[in-house]
């Protein structure tokens, strides 16, 4: 479960709500802010193919899972308000993972054992039974935490619409020893092992070391914890909303949880509490011992690999078995303030959902939307073979600015003018924010300038800089949300990452840019360094909003080839 962060600082208090079994359910944030009527939910910014709910609160996706010719998304869903708070399990069917369907709640507070909250967690398919959804619950005002079980009310319903919480077994697993209960949350999807035994893991920490547990159970009600953690890391701070799945080392299929081999990696992924970051790594798992020992290619901790280098926390996988992929996705907060959200009604988004996949040299995962969203794709524009030279911008015309999907690919002759990078800079946020895509360079700042006022007042430019160290040359990937907006009370970073790429053969860098009103989402070269923005035009809104290619540095660059969309919106019940 993954709590909010606060862009501007509310009185905090208690109240109480009464669930349907006429248990009280108690919350503790944004009391001012909770049931205040909103006649309309505000359209402006509101994302036109992104899943989000009709209005209000929404955070982690939870469970995700394909069964009998259906995609589920559960989600943590407030519905009393644009704040956080009120915490339930929001639910949504589809059948291309594009197009969704609001069902009614799956999970709400309604016993003892969740009345203070039904936070994130799992979904697992088990052979010959079913469904069953591990969450957990919160038990007292002290924010205690147990972990529970559902299962579908009548599995014969195509859609799973209810819910039950059987009462002989809750909680399944409670803290016990030295565990923290306050920081003992969001089981994973479930596998099985040759010993007989389902496992799961709980993110969880102490002294501010963070950790996954390892649980097993035979018949998935009676569990027992290993030992050990599966893994922890120290100064890393509270773990949650954990993924931990198998990766082929051969080709973009997915893989089931079970699956184990020598062809086989392993991914932890663990959302930090303490930084709001994610970082993930790539490593092998030792079954026989319940032990994950990560590859030495890629930090272990704040500084590691992540999925997205943007607004993208708690994320969660699943395999679908239809496609035989795996299937990412994760919470995409606002960056405006909590009284904006109140106004206009409505509060975060889900991220497209991403196939995933290991890089050919195992060294990282890579990324790309599913290829159901292209059904989306309407009016098509190209450009291909137009050169660029220092501060030159070419609009692109004929498409729909504000809801596009744009795929280029740039490519330059040289790397001879590519800037010195500078040791001190430590991450590169760092270089975007000092460099930015306005200063002149060598090899670049080129790339999109996308949302767009057409006088240049807001603009988010998507772009790449290239740079020369001692031993070889460092791309930078930015997301700069500096320029999206003339508004002041608004959280704008310089989002970026570095990707790995040898360039010294193949002088060219691809980016993909999903633009869809108050989102960029971007995927660089292929996948393997993206960047998820949240931004707000007051300018460079709906048909007012304009696209440009550019480049700002001194080596000229080539649009080898681009191929822009307008985008329809998806389908809502």
């Amino acid at each position: 479960m993954a709590l909010p962060i606060c862009v501007t600082i509310i009185l905090i208090s208690s109240f109480f709500v009464i669930s349907n079994d006429g248990v009280e359910a108690f919350h503790s944030i944004y009391p001012d802010l909770q049931s205040i009527s909103v006649p309309s939910v505000t359209k402006l910014h509101r994302t036109a193919y992104h899943f989000q709910p009709r209005r209000n609160w929404i955070n982690d996706p939870n469970g995700p899972m394909y069964y009998n010719g259906v995609y589920h998304l559960f989600y943590q869903y407030n519905p009393k308000g644009a704040v956080w708070g009120n915490i339930i399990w929001g639910h949504a069917v589809s059948k291309d993972l594009i197009n969704w369907k609001e069902l009614e709640p799956a999970l709400y507070p309604s016993n003892p054992f969740d009345k203070y909250g039904c936070w994130s967690g799992s979904a697992t398919v088990l052979p010959g039974k079913g469904p069953v959804i591990l969450y957990t619950g919160v038990i007292d005002n002290r924010s205690s935490e147990v972990q529970l079980y559902a299962v579908p009310e009548n599995k014969s319903d195509p859609f799973l619409r209810k819910w039950v919480k059987p009462k002989t077994f809750n909680p399944i697993i409670k803290a016990e020893g030295a565990i923290n209960a306050s920081a003992f949350r969001d089981p994973t999807t479930a596998w099985w092992s040759r010993d007989g035994h389902w496992r799961i893991l709980i993110g969880g920490g102490r002294k501010n070391r963070g950790m996954a547990f390892t649980y097993r159970s035979k018949d998935f009600l009676k569990w027992i914890r290993v030992k050990h953690p599966i893994h922890s890391v120290a100064s890393t701070g509270t773990w949650e909303c954990p993924d931990f799945y198998p990766v082929s080392l051969k080709g973009k299929n997915g893989l089931d949880l079970s699956t184990v081999g020598k062809s086989v990696k392993h991914v932890l992924k663990n959302s930090l509490d303490k930084t709001r970051y994610e970082y993930y790594t790539i490593g092998t798992y030792l079954r026989n011992c319940d032990k994950y020992i990560p590859d030495n290619t890629s930090e272990d901790g704040w500084g590691g690999l992540r999925y997205d280098y943007g607004n993208f926390y708690a994320s969660k996988s699943f395999f679908d078995p239809s496609k035989n992929r795996r299937v990412l996705w994760a919470w995409a907060n606002e960056s405006d303030s909590k009284e904006d959200d109140v106004k206009k009604g409505w509060a975060g988004i889900q991220s497209i959902p991403r196939t995933v996949w290991l890089d050919s040299h195992g060294r990282q995962l890579v990324q790309w939307p599913v290829e159901e969203l292209n059904s989306l794709r309407e009016k098509e524009v190209k450009l291909s073979n137009r050169k660029l030279k220092k501060g030159e911008y070419v609009k692109v015309t004929g498409i729909t600015a504000a809801q596009a999907d744009v795929e280029i690919t740039f490519s330059f002759s040289s790397l001879e003018k590519a800037e010195a990078f500078d040791s001190r800079w430590v991450t590169a946020e760092n270089v975007c924010e000092e460099k930015g895509s306005r200063n002149e360079g060598g090899v670049g700042p080129f790339g999109l300038l996308t949302l767009a006022s057409e006088k240049m007042e807001e603009f988010t430019p998507v772009f790449f800089r290239v740079f020369k160290a001692p031993k070889k040359h460092i791309i930078l990937m930015c997301s700069d949300a500096r320029s999206s907006s003339l508004k002041r009370e608004l959280y704008k970073p310089s989002f970026a990452g570095f990707v790995d790429i040898d360039l010294s053969h193949n002088k060219k860098l691809s980016l993909r840019s999903l633009i869809d009103h108050s989102v960029v989402e971007s995927f660089g070269v292929g996948g393997k360094t993206n960047i998820l923005s949240r931004v707000y035009p007051t300018l460079a809104i709906k048909k007012k909003a304009h696209l440009f290619v550019f480049n700002n540095g001194t080596e000229h660059i080539t649009v080898e080839n681009m191929k822009a969309w307008s985008m329809k919106s998806a389908r809502r019940n």
